[in-house]
Formats: structure tokens, sequence, C-alpha cells
């Protein structure tokens, strides 16, 4: 009797028939379920996709709880490149008002035909109110021609050549603020243009 118990189940075959009928019964099993997705065996035909367990998420959260996040992850990264593109728009669009402000005002350096003597109001419509620009004489005759025109910078009227005039208006049309055309016939019966008359 000095063998051990496991030692005489094996010479009697009993062990061995139980081992064949475990190994069975585990392979009856495997085949009604389905395959898990980590064991690299193929879909059964028409049979539905395998359910990750719970023990596979992190803490226990669900497939709905991880695509809501996910989709809140997504909008996220949406609008901070939204953000990210009106802010890199807003510094473009800022660069080249500076650009476009440079480029006039150099244009506009030592131009300026306005004299601080001048006591004659011409008078104008800009930005929805009525402006006034203060000439002499001949300005305001050369002005009423289309000879001359007005310019707004740094919230002074500048009085200008025609032709600088032209410049400003092909760099930033919104700054000409008067600039009268010699070929329109807006001149009422008197000589003084229409829009002087109110």
């Amino acid at each position: 009797m000095a063998d051990s118990l496991r030692d005489q189940l094996l010479k009697s075959g009993i062990v061995k028939e139980v081992q064949q009928n475990r190994v069975q019964q585990d392979r009856a099993r495997e085949q009604k379920r389905p395959p898990s997705p980590s064991s690299g065996k193929p879909a059964r035909k028409g049979g539905k996709p395998p359910v990750p367990s719970h023990a596979a998420r992190p803490s226990g959260q669900s497939r709905e709880e991880i695509d809501l996040a996910k989709a809140y992850a997504i909008r996220a990264q949406t609008e901070a490149n939204e953000r990210k593109r009106i802010e890199q728009e807003a510094a473009e669009q800022a660069r080249l008002r500076r650009e476009r402000k440079l480029q006039i005002q150099q244009l506009l350096d030592g131009k300026a035909l306005n004299k601080a003597e001048a006591d004659q109001p011409r008078n104008f419509e800009y930005g929805g109110k009525i402006r006034r620009v203060h000439v002499d004489a001949a300005q305001l005759a050369a002005l009423n021609a289309g000879e001359l025109g007005v310019v707004q910078q740094a919230g002074r009227y500048l009085l200008v050549s025609r032709e600088i005039a032209e410049q400003v208006q092909a760099i930033d049309a919104h700054l000409v603020a008067l600039l009268v055309d010699p070929n329109a016939s807006g001149m009422g019966d008197d000589g003084v243009p229409d829009d002087l008359m109110w």
C-alpha cells in the first residue's frame, strides 16, 4: 500500500475516463458559446457579435456612458478647433487693418491741404451723419468740382487732391468721406452741389 491514492486510480483507469469526460464536456460548452474576441476564432455566421464583459470596461461603465464620453470629447475638440480658427482669422484681419492703416498714413503724410485760416464750412454726409470741413473759397470751388477730396483719418477730415483720395479709396474705400464725381450732373440751379441742399 505504498502507492498513493492517485497512483492507484491511474492504474485502475478510472482517472482517464473522468478526464476524458471533462474534456468532452468542455468542448461541447465551447461550441454552444460564441467565441470571445481574444480567442482569435472567427465568429459564427449569422451570430451576434460578442458583447464585452463589464470587467473589460474601466470602473464598470456601460457602453452608452463610454459613447457619451467620446461624443463629449469630440465636441470639445471641435469647439476648441473652431475657437482657434476664429482667433486666427481675427488676428489675420487685425494684421491686414494695421497694414492698411500704415499704408494710408504714409500716403497722407504731408499731403493734407487743410488751412488753419480757412473759414468756410463745407458740409457733407459721412457715416450717416452730417460732417464738415473748413475750406477757403478756392478750395470750396475745387472740392465741388471734384478736383479735391476729403479723407477721414484718426477722427479728422483731411482735404487732399483727387489723386490721393483715389489712392486711399483703392486701399480702403470707406475712409473717403467726400469725393465729388466731376462727370455727374449733381449741381443745382444755383451752382451748388445737390448734397449741400438741405
